[in-house]
């Protein structure tokens, strides 16, 4: 059992960090002001589901392996730039899409794709492991019971702050897609924005040091 004072500050501390820039939440943000903010929370919870995945990872010693392993990073580290690459490649070569008719967002990728991105982008960040590793077990205290149990739900804690926090971050971005679907320039500029960005991600986690 985790104590009050404990579980606010993590949650208060999770809060912080999940709005400092980061990889996920500028992917949030840049896909949320292209398709609209129901795209914005499929790929938030898409991120979160990769969250659970790390979570485990931390609980089973997974993450510590690839922290104590220099191929194991590096090998995620390829596959996740490869990815962020791909993702830039159709960024770039997206054309301006047709305003829908509905008022959420502009045709973009179907559900299950950003909520499949989201899952991918979040797992082939090694970063993300290691920072787990690192910060959650700054919050258990042996004398409070089974530290799994404990670990579990402070890694739960940190999803629920993630999606307030992206969700938040979904919800400002869109309203700026809508005035970019009334543009086809403006679509074709934010395209090509996004592109940069994802492959400014890929050279970042490629630079990425354990």
């Amino acid at each position: 059992m985790i104590a009050p004072e404990t579980f606010f500050t993590f949650f208060a501390a999770s809060i912080v960090l999940a709005f400092a820039p980061g990889p996920d939440n500028i992917f949030v943000l840049t896909q949320s002001a292209l398709y609209g903010r129901k795209a914005g929370w499929l790929i938030t919870l898409g991120l979160c589901t990769g969250l659970l995945g790390h979570t485990t990872a931390v609980v089973i010693g997974v993450a510590a392996i690839i922290q104590a392993s220099a191929v194991a990073f590096a090998a995620l580290k390829i596959v996740g730039a490869c990815y962020l690459l791909y993702l830039a490649w159709q960024a770039f070569r997206a054309p301006a899409s047709a305003i829908a008719s509905s008022s959420d967002a502009a045709a973009g990728p179907d559900g299950l794709r950003l909520y499949r991105r989201g899952i991918i982008m979040n797992l082939t960040n090694p970063k993300v492991s290691i920072f787990f590793l690192a910060f959650l077990p700054q919050f258990v205290n042996t004398a409070r019971g089974d530290v799994a149990q404990q670990m579990i739900a402070l890694g739960a804690t940190f999803i629920l702050a993630t999606i307030l926090v992206f969700g938040s971050v979904a919800m400002v971005a869109s309203a700026l897609g809508h005035w970019l679907q009334r543009s086809s320039r403006a679509q074709v500029v934010m395209n090509r924005v996004a592109a940069a960005i994802f492959a400014a991600l890929a050279l970042r986690l490629l630079l990425a040091e354990r």
